[in-house]
């Protein structure tokens, strides 16, 4: 991919916030040279990290990644010889242990059977070394002091030292506090230069404790002396801490020596830490950004939906639908500059980039990105001072690069493609280049001003016409990108709005021909026509995704029955077996009984013992006879009638029933949707008590008009709470028991404006999430008093 790919469309910054979410310098060092993929297999397996490591962060909501150093220069010293520092080989048993805690860690989340293949065998990889790690800490601590329990050599020097340092303070202490040294010191105090205990002495006093002199002030009134009573204990102390150092450079050197000794396991254990905390800091980054895992392809499809630029604060940003590379392989986007073009040249280019270096894409799931050989970005004003080029000769020197190299498996994005020139002939440019780019079978999208490209995608197969959106009433623009609708300047709109003279407008609509004036309604329609659309679009995907879900989770449900139907079975006939032998030994005992009684009382069996002996018997089937009076129940007839609750067996789901279809069918609503089910294989519920009307006044045609259910996605915060506002009035005025507000998922903060609305509601009875079927925590479902 090229560099200046990734510098113009903004890859480098990414790449930049990605380093904040590393955890060591082996993280950072990797997400430095961080670069998309051009290969298909390795772009997918990078996206299946990221994956997991994402599913692990949400179920854990971190990872043990502290204590982890770049060890790769100690053990290359080790290796060759080198005696490492305590520093150093602390740091070797900090991040011997970090990779056994992060190896214990995946392996209990596999454990609970979460599907994390690619990061366990990262872990597997990894030697635990113990033991090196126990031999460093046992000898050092962690700030690097080599412990008295590293030997028994230096516990003893140790001892030694700490004795007869007491020993020469005790002198020195008696000297100091001696009547006259008031007089000959500076101060009473005990210090050491030059690794020996002196005192400070003033300079006309100085043959008075005789001694070595071994420092004075800067103002050489005071000279640091070593009175002669201790220059032989001092002597000693010396003696013993060369014999301490050169112990601890013993040890040191075997610790050196041990930590050589486990190389390749090392090594592996930074490569492994190394490639973790760079898959965690890409899972980290993307869960910051609430982005998506991208399905990746290597046939040239896109499909964003509700896509965002990953640098602009998600509060700010409008997100937008782009979809290239199945129906039309050229979008070409036309309207007035700082209309949002760019934006959305941009935020295709470095989403596909950022999902070919492995990364999550802020975008909806269900998003889909194609796998290019190379991404190519004509944008934004690069003229050259140095080659002393005007900016259309600098935009043209990267298009003929472009042309050069592009093939069918390239991604291109024009930035007002022919601009800079004679409008004329740069209009002529960017239809010629566009043909020739779109004719090699590249992805491309293209932006202009120029009015002569609308017609562009109306005459080429393969090619769409697109603009971005313009509120003339607030005359700023929604950056919302409508495909299919060619832009239009609004000049006239903007200059009425804006106070200019009427006479002087209508002279410039006589200026503009009729063709053009045509052109410009009809592409106002169009975006009428193309917003209307795409609501109803959205509302039919969700509908469809809920369907989907549920259909899932039906087909669960029948392979989970069909699985345990023999073992259920087989459990119901061992009850069975059970119960009839509990039966068989009381008929039994009853028998005996009564030969018993027969005996006793010579066959004079009187009618009162007879009935106890049958109730007994009758006793010994409990559980028989309850079954039988269950299955009576069950199948007792019930008449069937629309709005009955019933339970449709084959599926184990509630519903409701709408409507008799046959004689032995009907049509069941079963969450979002509609199907038909035979009567034998539904269960009756209960049938809903009419729901009680409350004295309201009546408003006509309100029913027809008002849904069961509020799409807030895609709107701003405060226009959405004013919708649901007038919505809740509606739905209570047309005596609605209940109805729906999707929000969607995204941020939450939608989702608790309208709930927090909900609950202060005087006529609001309780608020929920969703079910399975109605859409998840992505609906608020709501109930009136």
């Amino acid at each position: 991919m090229q560099e200046r790919t990734l510098k113009v469309l903004e890859f480098t910054k990414v790449r930049d916030q990605l380093i904040e979410h590393a955890a060591s310098s082996l993280g950072i060092d990797k997400l430095k040279r961080l670069v998309p993929s051009t290969d298909y297999e390795e772009v997918v397996k990078l996206q299946a990290e990221t994956d997991e490591a994402t599913t692990v962060l949400r179920i854990k909501g971190n990872v043990p990644l502290s204590g982890i150093h770049d060890i790769r220069a100690h053990i290359k010293r080790s290796v060759i010889g080198g005696v490492l520092s305590s520093h150093e080989l602390i740091q070797v048993a900090s991040t011997i242990h970090a990779s056994r805690q992060m190896k214990r860690f995946i392996e209990d989340i596999a454990e609970e059977r979460t599907e994390i293949p690619i990061l366990m065998e990262q872990v597997d990889r990894i030697i635990p070394l113990a033991n090196l790690e126990e031999s460093i800490r046992h000898a050092i601590d962690e700030s690097g002091e080599v412990l008295d329990s590293a030997s028994d050599l230096l516990r003893s020097l140790r001892h030694q030292l700490r004795s007869n340092e007491a020993r020469v303070r005790e002198k020195l202490e008696s000297m100091i506090r001696s009547s006259n040294a008031a007089k000959m010191l500076s101060d009473s105090i005990i210090t050491i230069r030059n690794d020996r205990f002196v005192i400070p002495v003033k300079q006309e006093y100085r043959g008075h404790y005789g001694g070595i002199i071994h420092d004075q002030s800067s103002s050489g009134q005071t000279l640091f002396i070593e009175p002669q009573v201790i220059v032989q204990l001092n002597n000693q102390l010396q003696d013993i801490r060369v014999k301490e150092q050169l112990e601890i450079e013993r040890i040191l050197t075997e610790l050196s020596a041990k930590t050589a000794e486990f190389e390749s396991d090392l090594q592996v254990i930074v490569e492994v830490l190394g490639n973790l905390d760079f898959i965690f800091a890409k899972a980290r980054y993307g869960r910051k950004m609430k982005a998506s895992m991208p399905r990746m392809n290597n046939e040239g499809r896109i499909a964003l939906f509700k896509a965002r630029h990953p640098l602009i604060p998600i509060d700010e940003v409008v997100a937008n639908d782009i979809l290239l590379g199945k129906d039309y392989t050229t979008i070409v986007i036309t309207g007035p500059n700082t209309g949002g073009k760019t934006v959305t040249l941009k935020t295709l280019g470095l989403c596909s980039l950022m999902a070919q270096a492995g990364l999550q894409v802020p975008a909806y799931d269900g998003s889909e990105l194609a796998v290019f050989d190379a991404i190519y970005a004509d944008i934004g004003d690069e003229q050259s001072i140095e080659q002393s080029l005007s900016t259309f000769s600098s935009h043209m020197v990267n298009i003929v690069d472009i042309l050069n190299k592009v093939d069918f498996n390239s991604l291109v994005l024009f930035d007002e493609l022919g601009a800079g020139t004679d409008p004329q002939e740069g209009a002529a440019l960017a239809i010629s280049i566009l043909d020739e780019v779109h004719n090699r079978g590249a992805r491309v999208i293209a932006t202009t001003h120029y009015p002569e490209l609308k017609a562009y995608g109306y005459n080429r197969e393969g090619v769409l016409n697109a603009s971005v959106e313009f509120d003339v009433e607030t005359l700023s623009p929604t950056y919302k990108l409508l495909l299919g609708v060619p832009g239009r300047s609004n000049a006239f709109e903007i200059s009425k709005r804006l106070g200019l003279n009427e006479g002087v407008i209508e002279a410039a609509r006589s200026h503009v021909s009729e063709d053009t004036n045509q052109i410009d309604k009809m592409i106002a329609s169009l975006e009428a026509s193309k917003r209307q659309a795409e609501i109803e679009h959205e509302e039919a995907r969700d509908y469809l995704r809920q369907a989907e879900k549920l259909h899932q989770d039906m087909q669960k449900q029948m392979i989970e029955f069909y699985q345990n139907k023999d073992a259920m079975l087989e459990k119901a006939a061992e009850q069975a077996g059970e119960i009839l032998e509990e039966a068989k030994s009381e008929a039994e005992k009853v028998i005996r009984d009564l030969r018993k009684m027969r005996i006793e009382k010579h066959a004079e069996i009187k009618e009162h013992e007879l009935i106890d002996a049958k109730r007994r018997l009758e006793a010994a089937t409990p559980e028989i006879k309850k079954s039988a009076n269950q299955a009576s129940k069950k199948t007792k007839k019930h008449t069937f009638t629309p709005g009955d609750e019933v339970k449709v067996l084959t599926f184990g789901q509630k519903g409701t029933l709408l409507e008799r279809v046959t004689d032995n069918e009907w049509q069941v609503q079963i969450g979002i949707l509609k199907m038909k089910v035979k009567e034998k294989d539904l269960e009756y519920i209960s049938t809903p008590k009419p729901v009680e009307t409350r004295p309201m006044a009546i408003v006509q045609g309100r029913d027809a008009d008002v849904k069961l259910e509020l799409d807030l996605r895609g709107e701003r915060y405060e226009a959405a709470l004013m919708r649901v506002e007038k919505y809740i009035d509606d739905a209570l005025l047309s005596n609605y028991p209940r109805v729906s507000i999707i929000h969607g998922k995204g941020t939450g903060a939608l989702r608790q404006g309208v709930q927090e609305y909900l609950r202060n509601h005087r006529s609001v009875k309780k608020i929920r999430f969703g079910e399975a079927g109605e859409g998840g925590s992505g609906v608020t479902v709501v109930e009136f008093k």
